[in-house]
């Protein structure tokens, strides 16, 4: 008896000590720099911020002794807001490490204040190539998708299937020009042709001159090169057009459940596009989701379930590499292969490219569908060494040629 009050006494000191701790030492605190109240609001916002809460939960709370947590902030959709966001909270709120900041142009942004300042910088919601080419950096990391693989998976499956072409409604910024850039190269590469295209100011609420252009193009899809309220408008409106009724496609190049959800299927069917995460892949993809589900009332998009397995796996690496020292983490990171819901054998490359599968889905017909989020259908699971821009390609100057 006394042997085991011993031991009892022996694990509430230990506890109490290791409380303790990480009350005298200060907090670990990861930083996301967030959509939180426009057009992307949905794709990440709120919903990247639970899914860092919910990784750091499930990691323990607490790494090398110090509390774990995160803070965020609203970046309005502008570079410049979102600069300062990432100064204050490097240089005042003591961040160690950047996560999400959805939308190309703010994550360039606030990727130079982290390059500059020697703190890693995962970037789950925005696609812009250019963040693991010119822009990369030692401690960058281009987690989720990126318009290469965007435009890879989607282009090429679709021209393939003889919609050969294209004509683009393209947002009038990084992530939008680079999207139509690079699936321009696809479809030409291809033998498909581009006849045209047109931009448009972000957060656009009227697309109707816009899609007349496209109309009159009289190529086989209009490819949209946006993300978020601007692609659901676009679509909606094409619909209200009969677009799609007198023989076009429309495909958007970049889209999320949610965006399919806010279109509804009647309207989305058929679409054919790429994404890196599905919440019904497989036991893995919905055991997540059911708990996510239960903080949000929706299913996590790709974004937001790449926050989760970023944020864990840098996490993780802070464990092994027994420090928050950015060169002996990103090190470990780089290491280390991903194996979670998110990703199977992922991995972080040179560049910083986040290397995993990347899927191409059917929006599925009204009565295909057993009920809300019940939008894709599988059509090819296309591994990473195909989807992603190879090594040979890099314009990142890390990359050893």
């Amino acid at each position: 008896m006394r042997r085991v009050l011993a031991g009892v006494l022996a694990c509430v000191f230990a506890i109490s000590a290791n409380a303790s701790l990480a009350q005298d030492k200060p907090p670990l605190k990861l930083g996301g720099i967030l959509d939180m109240s426009s057009l992307y609001a949905d794709i990440t916002g709120s919903g990247s911020e639970t899914a860092a809460k919910m990784a750091a939960e499930d990691f323990g709370g607490t790494v090398l002794g110090r509390k774990i947590e995160i803070v965020v902030g609203d970046h309005l959709n502008k570079a410049d807001l979102a600069a300062n966001i990432a100064r204050d909270m490097i240089d005042n709120q003591g961040v160690e490490m950047i996560f999400d900041v959805a939308a190309s142009a703010t994550a360039l942004a606030a990727g130079e204040i982290a390059k500059a300042r020697g703190k890693i910088i995962m970037f789950n919601g925005p696609g812009s190539i250019r963040l693991s080419n010119e822009a990369c950096g030692p401690y960058t990391v281009h987690y989720v998708f990126d318009t290469f693989a965007q435009a890879n998976v989607t282009g090429l499956a679709a021209v393939k299937s003889g919609l050969d072409t294209w004509f683009f409604l393209t947002a009038d910024y990084a992530f939008g020009q680079d999207l139509e850039k690079d699936t321009s190269n696809v479809v030409v590469k291809s033998g498909g042709k581009v006849l045209g295209s047109v931009r448009h100011p972000i957060n656009t609420s009227d697309f109707s001159s816009f899609l007349l252009q496209a109309q009159a193009s009289k190529a086989k899809v209009i490819g949209l090169a946006n993300a978020g309220g601007d692609t659901i408008n676009a679509i909606k409106q094409g619909a209200e057009f009969g677009i799609t009724k007198g023989g076009q496609k429309i495909s958007p190049l970049l889209a999320f459940v949610t965006d399919i959800d806010s279109v509804g299927l009647e309207t989305a069917q058929g679409l054919l596009l790429a994404e890196a995460f599905y919440w019904d892949l497989n036991d893995d993809t919905r055991a997540f989701t059911k708990r996510f589900m239960e903080r949000t009332k929706r299913v996590p998009t790709s974004a937001q379930a790449g926050v989760y397995s970023s944020v864990l796996h840098y996490l993780q690496a802070v464990k092994a590499a027994g420090t928050t020292d950015a060169a002996a983490v990103m090190k470990v990171m780089k290491e280390t292969p991903i194996n979670d819901m998110f990703a199977k054998n992922g991995r972080i490359r040179e560049d910083g490219r986040m290397v995993h599968d990347m899927y191409l889905f059917e929006v599925k017909k009204p009565s295909e569908s057993k009920g809300r989020w019940d939008d894709y259908k599988l059509l090819a699971t296309v591994p990473g060494d195909q989807a992603f821009q190879p090594l040979s390609e890099s314009r990142c100057p890390l990359v050893k040629k």
